[in-house]
């Protein structure tokens, strides 16, 4: 919805121009970085702490699906982008919240030996899942229609997600050893999680060096996510039903590579898959900048496509192995605290990217900076080898 669909409905349906959709959609999703930098954490504390992870996983997916069914009344007037900008963000720092309790589960469904392949086939299924989501809204809302009626998409999105989050939350695993206690503090989480970081730094630099590597390099791949549908209409003349087509084929791509290479990740471990993927991305991205015309662009965006799911749940499946039981709801809220700390730094670069070349095309640029940068950051690291031990029990 918001790479394929609503990204380009915003800043070309509903913004009096590109320009200024652009930048209203960039500073919305900017403050919405923020919060999800302050909730995150905590939320993850709260449920290692309590272990009410399903029931919050419940809360924060409806509470989503509510979000995503309100931009159906996002009409396309430049009156309405204010309330379409902040309504994007809402999702955004509710699909992250829900996303801490849903990561928090792979250590209870997998063991070290198999988390590759658990975490790449989530990845893979969830991009076959947009797949056959985007094929539904290509015939309902699309095809067959003089003008595409884009508005109905946020109410399908909404239903398609409450529906199959349905089976996690009856079901899926909730934190395992709750520890109780006397009444939550948010004040008393935020010291807990800044003694923890403290903590890292004395006796495991190791996870304090990935959450900083992974920060930088996976702002780069949200930055794939949130301009791709935009360079794609803005730079290379896409209409919305091309770009459709466009994210049909990336999720068919994504999903098939990430679901595969999940094995590669057990075999041969997650930092190669990482390191691999990026550099691929790297030379996608520039690929990109160097073409010209709507085939070429297919082309590039593919090869993109390959590699941003296998590096994305190699990175999750990295953060599980290095991660004590206990820690994992409280670790993965920090993942999302540390990825939206620098949050800003994709968008800035693809910003002053475009103000030193003087085209869209040059912000392409600035998100391969990015992506070098986390990939410099990440090179020193090394696989954390674990023995292969039984999944934490579910409760």
């Amino acid at each position: 919805m918001l790479t394929f669909v609503f990204s380009v409905y915003i800043t070309s349906g509903i913004a009096a121009d590109e320009t200024s959709g652009s930048a209203a959609f960039s500073s919305a999703q900017t403050w919405a970085g923020l919060l999800i930098a302050l909730l995150c954490p905590v939320m993850g504390r709260f449920a290692d702490r309590y272990g009410r992870r399903r029931r919050l996983l419940g809360i924060s997916t409806f509470a989503l699906a509510a979000a995503m069914a309100s931009l159906f009344w996002a009409a396309p007037d430049p009156s309405y982008l204010t309330y379409a900008v902040v309504m994007m963000a809402v999702a955004s720092v509710l699909s992250e919240i829900a996303s801490v309790f849903y990561n928090g589960m792979l250590l209870q469904i997998a063991t070290p030996a198999t988390f590759g392949r658990i975490s790449g086939m989530g990845w893979g299924l969830g991009y076959l899942g947009g797949l056959v989501a985007l094929v539904a809204c290509l015939f309902l809302f699309v095809l067959g229609k003089d003008s595409p009626n884009l508005q109905p998409v946020a109410l399908f999105s909404a239903a398609w997600t409450a529906v199959f989050c349905l089976p996690l939350v009856v079901a899926g695993p909730d934190s395992p050893h709750p520890d109780g206690g006397d009444r939550f503090s948010f004040l008393g989480a935020y010291r807990d999680i800044a003694r923890h970081i403290v903590g890292l730094w004395r006796t495991d630099r190791a996870l304090l060096h990935f959450f900083v590597a992974s920060a930088i390099f996976r702002d780069g791949l949200g930055a794939i996510f949130a301009f791709a549908g935009i360079i794609a209409g803005g730079t290379f003349g896409f209409t919305s039903q091309e770009v459709i087509y466009l994210g049909i084929a990336a999720n068919l791509v994504a999903g098939a590579a990430t679901w595969g290479l999940g094995r590669v990740d057990d075999r041969l471990g997650p930092r190669l898959v990482v390191v691999a993927g990026l550099v691929a991305l790297i030379v996608g991205c520039v690929a990109i900048f160097l073409s010209d015309g709507k085939t070429a662009f297919w082309i590039c965006a593919m090869v993109i496509s390959l590699c941003v799911g296998p590096v994305q749940s190699a990175s999750r499946s990295m953060l599980a192995r290095m991660t004590p039981l206990g820690r994992e709801n409280e670790n993965f809220g920090l993942y999302a605290t540390t990825g939206r700390a620098v949050s800003f730094l994709a968008p800035f670069a693809f910003t002053v990217a475009i103000a030193i070349g003087g085209t869209q095309r040059a912000g392409i640029l600035g998100i391969v900076v990015v992506l070098a940068l986390g990939l410099v950051a990440f090179l020193p690291l090394r696989d954390v080898r674990t023995e292969p031990v039984r999944a934490l029990p579910v409760a």
